[in-house]
């Protein structure tokens, strides 16, 4: 094992994040034996949001076998039951690095007990906090071990591979995306920031701006061939100075070919695409790159 791991505390925490929109949390979490969630309660304040939607509880209990998630706000209630196998769930949004933590303590355990060494991964599930992901089910999470106080991330919501440092006590100092689609770093810090200020800041600058502007926008393209209607429902990831095939997107490994949700390829008929044969439905695209040539895989699930 590469870290002695320290036992995680469970306390209350407050913080603010933007993914795209600026969200005001605190968050109240029980954990479990090794540093696994058993209960977590999040209350959401999202000032960009419809009056009947800016307040918002996520609760959440994780059992050994399951996830029960009840998501409350002034438009309703949505409930959401998943079955984890026996697998580790962690919760997961996309830019708030006191759950990656979490997200790695637990990995740090579940390996322990596994006798993992560098070089190894562990398998988690995660589940979701955000209006963005209501409609999405459990996915999946891979931790791996380095040497050297390190580890990296990967999960269905992440292309690319996040990176992370970590004490002697298993304490996160850092964290990067640049070699994901999210370019963020994240740095521990020694005394708690002023969160009301920031929030203050970011949501004047949000409000000033005119409102959400999506990083990696999404887009569509219609066409019809004959009597057929073709869709391509897609979310385009901007550069923005990176390099993104062979560095935030490695070679020879699936991507799900867009920024944000899976690529979705619907069509009315039957078509032939590329040699394979589709029955008329909607599926989601995904691909391989090489450095010479791309894989293409045509997966019929969608909601990824």
């Amino acid at each position: 094992m590469i870290l002695q791991r320290r036992p995680f505390q469970s306390l209350p925490f407050d913080g603010v994040d933007r993914f795209p929109r600026v969200r005001r949390r605190h968050t109240e979490i029980e954990l479990g034996s090794g540093s696994t969630i058993r209960h977590l309660v999040m209350d959401i304040h999202t000032p960009s949001e419809p009056a009947n939607q800016r307040e918002r509880r996520v609760t959440a209990d994780v059992t050994a076998d399951s996830v029960h998630i009840v998501k409350t706000d002034g438009a309703g209630t949505l409930r959401h039951n998943f079955a984890t196998n026996g697998a580790v769930a962690m919760a997961h949004v996309p830019q708030m690095y006191s759950l990656y933590e979490l997200y790695f303590d637990a990995a740090f355990a579940r390996a322990a007990a596994l006798n993992r060494v560098a070089g190894d991964t562990v398998q988690l599930r995660q589940f979701y906090i955000d209006r963005e992901f209501d409609r999405f089910p459990l996915h999946h999470g891979v931790v791996r071990l380095l040497s050297g106080n390190r580890a990296e991330i990967q999960h269905d919501w992440l292309a690319g591979t996040g990176q992370a440092t970590f004490d002697s006590a298993g304490r996160m100092l850092t964290y990067s995306g640049a070699r994901t689609t999210y370019l963020v770093g994240a740095a521990r810090v020694a005394s708690q920031p002023d969160i009301r200020s920031v929030a203050d800041k970011w949501e004047a600058l949000e409000a000033a701006n005119g409102g959400v502007r999506q990083l990696s926008p999404r887009d569509t393209v219609r066409s019809s061939i004959g009597d057929v209607s073709i869709t391509i429902d897609y979310s385009r990831p901007l550069a923005r100075g990176r390099v993104l095939l062979g560095n935030v997107i490695p070679y020879d490994r699936v991507w799900r070919t867009g920024a944000n949700a899976a690529t979705q390829f619907t069509t009315s008929a039957a078509v032939r695409l590329l040699g394979l044969q589709l029955s008329a439905g909607t599926y989601t695209l995904w691909t391989v790159p090489h450095q010479n040539g791309v894989d293409l895989i045509v997966n019929g699930q969608a909601g990824q």
